[in-house]
């Protein structure tokens, strides 16, 4: 890889949506203000409203947040394209679960308003089926990897997200993660932090949604991406359609192996990530992970003037 390649775009997930989130992007910037009608034009209404006014417990739905994120996201990526010197072009594209469709747009698989009707579509699956079962997910602080897959082990419950050192999601049915976060306070974790979601995704428990989507995906055109895709389950590139299809599936009932993905590009040349969208949550993955890359993050119109 050139060194004018050495930069990698990611792209955040569930969680870090916000009320007011956008606005400034629509205002300041014709192309962002585009993605954000073609989302409502896509999904047959006003998305970017309840993007821009809320009401908050609309926005944090599942079915509403997915679609969200990955709009406001693309619209940040498509500000600063119209800028004249803006970014430098990326050697990878990588996102955090949901994320994983805003790079596929980035990256050419799909064009965005196919995306953002997918990530609507996920969004109301993985919602269905967490209504099948009941379930949820819990951020554990403080234990490693193994000690906490026997606690996964014991309790039914799964390892969802790796996602620093310090950092891992578990996932599972309610009654199953309630006692997993006992036994991870035994084992010495330093906190337990329940997540606002509304099922125990990427287990087992999201078949439903893996059986919704392939029927979906089926009747869509894939692209090969135009650029390396790190996909969520195997930390490593994903270079052809097929293999982007088979990864949207997988993610859904898989472990995202985020700290795995960012190492994959660090060892492979790069030293530059942008994170574009909102929230600072995957910066602050990144630090966790290597304190020598350089993180730029754009999720509001000031830092994409910024980067001009």
């Amino acid at each position: 890889m050139t060194e004018a390649m050495k930069a990698a775009y990611v792209f955040p997930g569930q969680g870090s949506q916000s009320v007011g989130m956008g606005l400034d992007l629509y205002r300041n910037y014709d192309a962002a203000r585009a993605v954000f009608e073609q989302a409502d034009k896509a999904l047959g209404f006003s998305l970017s409203k309840l993007c821009f006014e809320g009401p908050e417990d609309e926005l944090i739905k599942t079915v509403n947040a997915q679609p969200a994120i990955v709009t406001v996201s693309f619209a940040c990526l498509e500000a600063v394209r119209s800028l004249n010197g803006g970014l430098p072009p990326a050697g990878f594209v990588a996102g955090h679960s949901l994320g994983e469709y805003t790079a596929l747009a980035a990256g050419g698989v799909l064009d965005f308003a196919t995306a953002v009707y997918l990530a609507r579509e996920r969004g109301r699956l993985m919602h269905e089926a967490g209504q099948i079962t009941p379930g949820g997910m819990v951020a554990v602080i403080g234990l490693d990897e193994e000690p906490l897959a026997e606690v996964c082990r014991q309790t039914g419950t799964r390892i969802a997200n790796i996602n620093c050192p310090g950092q891992i999601v578990i996932s599972g049915a309610r009654d199953n993660l309630a006692q997993a976060v006992e036994l991870v306070k035994e084992r010495g974790a330093h906190r337990a932090i329940p997540l606002q979601v509304s099922g125990a995704f990427h287990t087992a428990l999201m078949q439903p949604a893996v059986d919704g989507m392939a029927e979906i995906m089926a009747k869509l055109n894939f692209n090969d991406p135009a650029v390396p895709i790190i996909g969520n389950t195997t930390a490593k590139p994903l270079t052809t359609a097929g293999a982007v299809k088979e990864e949207l599936l997988a993610q859904l009932c898989n472990c995202v192996q985020w700290q795995r993905s960012i190492e994959y590009m660090v060892n492979d040349g790069i030293s530059n990530f942008v994170e574009i969208g909102p929230g600072r949550v995957l910066a602050g993955l990144i630090k966790r992970i290597d304190r020598n890359v350089k993180i730029i993050n754009i999720g509001t119109a000031e830092a994409v003037k910024s980067i001009a």
